[in-house]
């Protein structure tokens, strides 16, 4: 299966368990693997016959920016399925960081990655 990878999409959500998270908001970051057969289009050279990356952004972002959920589990889940409902889409790789999250010890960053398939 081929790649297309979308790294490091930024968006502001107000996503978390905590008052203080939806009130507040906190940046989001997002990776994405689509995975699909890019032969057809690349023998063509026929954007039709694969996924456009671009839209796929606009839409992780929106994912990111809409409606809070608690968990970042949720919104993985929710940014796969947007991915998955592409018709070139076959599998789709998701991680979700939330480097702002509320932890009281020094740390990097937290995710949460998923791989949901149309199998």
């Amino acid at each position: 299966m081929d790649r297309v990878a979308l790294r490091g999409l930024k968006a502001r959500g107000h996503h978390g368990v905590f008052p203080e998270e939806r009130e507040r908001g906190q940046t989001f970051v997002v990776d994405v693997v689509l995975g699909l057969d890019a032969r057809p289009a690349a023998a063509d050279d026929d954007l039709t016959k694969t996924v456009h990356y671009g839209i796929v952004a606009e839409e992780v972002v929106a994912e990111v920016s809409g409606e809070p959920v608690d968990l970042i589990e949720t919104l993985a889940e929710r940014i796969a399925q947007k991915c998955l409902a592409h018709a070139a889409v076959q599998e789709v790789e998701v991680v979700v960081h939330k480097p702002e999250a509320p932890i009281t010890v020094p740390f990097d960053d937290v995710t949460i990655t998923i791989t949901r398939s149309r199998v």
